[in-house]
């Protein structure tokens, strides 16, 4: 499915509490807590110039976030940075005075944030950041995961001394068993999606994934044409289209989002004009992105600063993963988890359907995201047919003869 952005908000400016929460100054507030992060490196950029041409474009270019802060996925931004801020907020209210992301390791602060409890609901990957980031300030975590969430996904989480909570039901489920145990027991939910007087903490989430594309824009040799970004709820969509609109105006790339064709809420959303929720039918492989509500956050800046919602099938993710494994010569191996590269195919599926309307030709220049690597490597390697570690000593062993 594809459809135009039709909104009478298309190509507005953003609101401007999301336009403060997106630009530059909050860039720039991300860059410097992620300069005090040790194992903090800018991740890779890969030119495909093999599926370039077999496309007919101009270029490619894939941002590779398998590799953020050892938690193999974009996610390592958000609810990591989220907790650093709430930590420093309530510790500069409890003792009086500023705190900075260098105090983190002060006692005074540390006790504050031992005495605080961080909550969220996810399908893998933001738990995995919001619990490393209590536990690298002193604070606890306590994460809610549905039925749907592998073993392999659970380990990986509680391994950072968090407190696990099962919930029936899918990922909204979730959120909302999150939002109730919180409230009762004085919890701060730091939650990647949005709702009805709770804005603040999921734009802090959406703040830490600007550092993405602020990097992606140094390192690519020009600025792109068109941008294909996978969505959720929609935070990390937002989170780029926002800052692209925010810093590039109208010589911004045309930017269209990408969703499983099972659990298409931003999809949704743009038919409907207003996030709606969409009916819970078969799980998609795309686990990371099985969301049925589009945030409303996320809506605000994407009814703007989106240009197309279009879906991609199940049997189009696993392609994209075993392309990319296995990539025809000239072209990087890359280990891409079951949601990383539904980005790019989305733009493959594009160039098979509606290339024209997207003004998609050999001029153009297309940057796409990897937003996770092999998260749950057991399943990867039932989709791929090879394990990630594997696939890396492919890369290894061709990089050495080459």
């Amino acid at each position: 499915m594809f459809v135009l952005n039709r909104n009478a908000l298309h190509r507005l400016p953003l609101d401007p509490t999301d336009a403060e929460t997106l630009g530059v100054a909050g860039a720039d507030t991300v860059e410097r807590f992620l300069s005090h992060r040790d194992n903090h490196l800018m991740t890779p950029l890969h030119a495909l110039p093999a599926l370039a041409a077999e496309f007919g474009l101009g270029a490619v270019h894939i941002k590779d976030e398998g590799f953020r802060l050892g938690l193999g996925s974009f996610k390592a931004l958000g609810g990591a940075y989220a907790v650093f801020r709430l930590v420093l907020e309530e510790a500069g209210n409890r003792l009086g005075r500023p705190v900075d992301v260098a105090d983190l390791g002060r006692p005074d602060v540390r006790a504050v944030a031992a005495a605080m409890t961080f909550a969220c609901a996810t399908d893998g990957n933001h738990g995995r950041s919001v619990a490393q980031g209590a536990q690298l300030v002193g604070a606890r975590a306590a994460i809610f995961v549905h039925a749907g969430v592998s073993e392999e996904r659970i380990a990986a989480i509680a391994r950072y001394g968090a407190e696990m909570i099962r919930v029936d039901g899918n990922y909204d489920d979730s959120v909302r068993q999150a939002a109730q145990v919180s409230a009762d027991k004085g919890w701060t939910v730091v939650s990647d999606t949005s709702w009805p007087g709770y804005e603040r903490i999921p734009g802090l989430v959406m703040q830490g994934y600007t550092a993405i594309v602020r990097e992606a824009l140094r390192q690519l040799p020009r600025t792109p044409t068109h941008v294909f970004v996978q969505a959720g709820v929609g935070g990390i969509a937002a989170a780029v289209a926002g800052h692209l609109a925010i810093g590039l105006g109208d010589a911004r790339p045309t930017f269209t989002v990408v969703e499983p064709a099972r659990a298409a809420c931003v999809f949704a959303a743009a038919q409907a004009g207003r996030p709606v929720k969409v009916a819970h039918g078969q799980p998609t492989v795309m686990a990371m992105l099985e969301c049925y509500e589009a945030s409303p956050v996320a809506w605000r800046v994407l009814a703007r600063a989106a240009d197309a919602f279009m879906t991609v099938d199940e049997a189009d993710a696993i392609a994209v993963m075993r392309r990319l494994a296995r990539p025809d010569a000239g072209d990087p191996v890359i280990v891409a988890g079951e949601s990383g590269g539904v980005g790019l195919a989305g733009l493959i599926r594009a160039m098979a359907d509606n290339p024209t309307e997207l003004g998609l030709d050999d001029k153009s220049r297309v940057l796409v995201i990897n937003t996770e690597g092999a998260t749950d490597p057991h399943r990867y390697a039932e989709l791929v047919g090879m394990s990630p570690a594997d696939v890396l000593e492919g890369k290894m062993t061709a990089e050495a003869t080459a």
